[in-house]
């Protein structure tokens, strides 16, 4: 004899899967969301300090009274960005790069000076005395949100992506700065050679 089997009701579990699938896909969502922001802030940071790396590399052997030149060592330190930002980093822009050329004191204090006329009058200067007077002797770039009163750097707002994590919308950007001994600061001998 054949066992008869009693008929399934389906309609008292009618939707539970689609109930059950939307509670964890909103959990989901949520959590690859978050790793992809978490991703994206640890992507700023590391290319932050290379911008900056790379912005003091190029500042160190480029003429600083070559306005052009300077706009190029921005725009070549943020990847060669043909619109002036980063891919993955739309805070992040030519403006935001500021670039310092210092002194340095016997003692090995790094000081702000006035600046020589021309890469040429920077050479004579460093050979007559080269911790004091306008030598530069090294190059400092760093990333800044706005340059506050004092020269202070003030630092740079991070955008997430999606907002939904909390706590990234007021995050700031940690300061970032390389500091690279001068070289030629674009000296070629026998070109410009402007000294007063």
């Amino acid at each position: 004899m054949r066992p008869t089997s009693l008929p399934c009701r389906r309609t008292d579990a009618r939707g539970l899967v689609t109930i059950e699938l939307a509670l964890v896909l909103g959990t989901f969502l949520l959590l690859v969301l978050g790793t992809i922001e978490v991703a994206r802030v640890l992507y700023v940071l590391n290319t932050v300090q290379d911008v900056t790396r790379v912005a003091a590399r190029a500042a160190a052997v480029t003429d600083f009274t070559n306005e052009a030149a300077m706009d190029a060592v921005r725009a070549h330190a943020l990847l060669g960005s043909d619109n002036g930002t980063l891919p993955l980093v739309p805070e992040l822009g030519t403006a935001h790069v500021r670039i310092e050329y210092l002194g340095q004191k016997a003692n090995g204090t790094v000081t702000e000076i006035v600046q020589p006329q021309s890469p040429a009058q920077n050479v004579v200067n460093c050979a007559l005395s080269p911790h004091a007077g306008p030598c530069i002797r090294l190059v400092r770039a760093s990333i800044c949100g706005a340059v506050g009163p004092g020269g202070a750097c003030t630092p740079l707002r991070y955008q997430p992506m999606l907002g939904l994590v909390p706590g990234f919308a007021s995050m700031s950007i940690p300061p970032s700065a390389t500091l690279v001994k001068a070289e030629s600061l674009g000296y070629i001998p026998g070109e410009n050679n402007v000294i007063e």
